[in-house]
């Protein structure tokens, strides 16, 4: 699918010379074949690599700032998928199913796990409800990771409809970004069979710092007030929420979740100041706002860059997003704040409705205000076709609070 590029990526990218083509068919003129590459190659000696060695660099997603490259050594990877496999969540004999990239450690984190075990991997090209779906069905796929964004247009797709056997699949974990509850509620009701687990983290962590695993999300579990829980430290990690002096703070109030394990990264490729900033005596502080009950949960907030301040009020995006979700005729939606001369910051809403639905800016305001305090509230609805998604599948918000902020020398009040 990429040929089509390669002309003018050779001219843009001086620095290329040799082309590799992957794909079925005949190889391309100018291009080398991979396959061929392969039966003309002879192995190479194994490097040893191993512990604190360099297994990869990882790009961030991108989503609140610039991608940084976040250097993984080969215990990160390791110790992270030894968490996902004590969980329960790699069984011996799986089928794992990489429908979110492999550059994105949503993927890499479970895909480790699985490897570790000697599990079947099934590989679709890019995501697309229809052919995982059907990938799902005609290689009795048992484990899958989705990102909520993928998780939604799968369960709304028309194609869920049509008379399938998915009895092979066992387990969805979700993470990456927040997922509503009224989404949730959507797929465990057209996949009433599965256990739905959320594992949150980020690429620093390996990507692996708490998992919430099925059990907290059926209706039993629900009763006990840990649904929308990121879950508890996962396998040899430690957390803390704390303050902006790095001090904890007491449970149930909202702080910045810092974590500590053999899962934490090295660090980030050429940005030592970043690192520095990032890595704090041992503790990875990950920009995350989460409060933690007596149990040992966490609770996520909001990314603290996506904190609105209007009117000197703290107001999580995520706590609206999911309010608007709510609403029967949302398919998808984002929450950002915009300029505001009286209030610092405005709560804006960018929604996208389902197929044949419409509804008023007016309606969806006044349906928020029946589940969230009026002043959380959208101030400013903005209907699209679509939202802008990263190669991960989250929703660039950057992108949507660009136009807004043009021009000014900060992207907050």
């Amino acid at each position: 699918m990429f040929v089509p590029m390669v002309k003018q990526l050779r001219a843009e990218a001086l620095v290329v010379r040799d082309v590799i083509y992957c794909g079925e068919g005949s190889v391309p003129d100018g291009m080398m074949g991979y396959e061929q590459l392969l039966a003309q190659s002879m192995p190479v000696p194994d490097a040893v690599r191993r512990g604190e060695d360099l297994a990869g660099i990882f790009y961030t997603g991108g989503t609140t700032g610039f991608p940084k490259g976040v250097m993984l050594s080969h215990t990160n990877m390791c110790s992270s998928g030894l968490a996902v496999r004590a969980a329960g969540m790699a069984d011996p004999g799986s089928v794992y199913l990489h429908a979110a990239p492999m550059f994105h450690l949503a993927d890499m984190g479970l895909a480790m796990a699985h490897w570790l075990e000697g599990n079947t991997h099934v590989i679709v090209p890019a995501f697309s409800p229809e052919l995982v779906l059907d990938t799902i069905e005609r290689c009795r796929v048992t484990h899958a990771v989705l990102v909520p964004t993928m998780i939604q247009m799968m369960v709304d797709h028309p194609t869920m409809k049509k008379m399938r056997d998915l009895s092979s699949l066992k387990s969805v974990t979700y993470g990456a970004s927040p997922i509503s509850e009224a989404v949730l509620d959507r797929a465990m009701e057209a996949l009433p069979g599965v256990g739905f687990s959320q594992a949150y983290g980020m690429t620093e962590l390996s990507p692996l710092a708490t998992i919430n695993p099925a059990y907290y999300h059926s209706a039993e579990g629900r009763n006990l007030g840990k649904l929308r829980a990121a879950g508890r430290a996962g396998f040899c990690v430690e957390l803390r929420i704390v303050d902006a002096a790095g001090t904890e703070v007491p449970r149930g109030t909202v702080g910045e979740v810092i974590a500590r394990g053999p899962n934490v990264m090295q660090g980030y490729w050429n940005k030592p100041e970043a690192t520095a900033q990032a890595l704090r005596d041992g503790w990875m502080h990950t920009g995350d706002g989460a409060w933690m009950d007596d149990d040992g949960f966490i609770f996520i907030a909001d990314r603290l860059k996506d904190m609105i301040i209007s009117g000197g009020e703290n107001i999580f995006s995520a706590e609206v997003e999911n309010a608007l979700a709510q609403h029967p005729c949302v398919a998808s939606c984002a929450v950002i704040g915009i300029p505001s001369d009286a209030w610092g910051e405005s709560v804006h809403a960018v929604v996208v409705n389902k197929p044949g639905q419409s509804i008023e800016a007016e309606e969806l305001i006044a349906h928020c205000k029946q589940l969230i305090a009026p002043y959380k509230c959208p101030r400013s609805v903005e209907f699209r076709d679509a939202l802008p998604l990263s190669g991960a599948g989250k929703i660039l918000k950057t992108a949507l609070r660009e136009p807004f902020w043009a021009g000014s020398e900060r992207k907050v009040a």
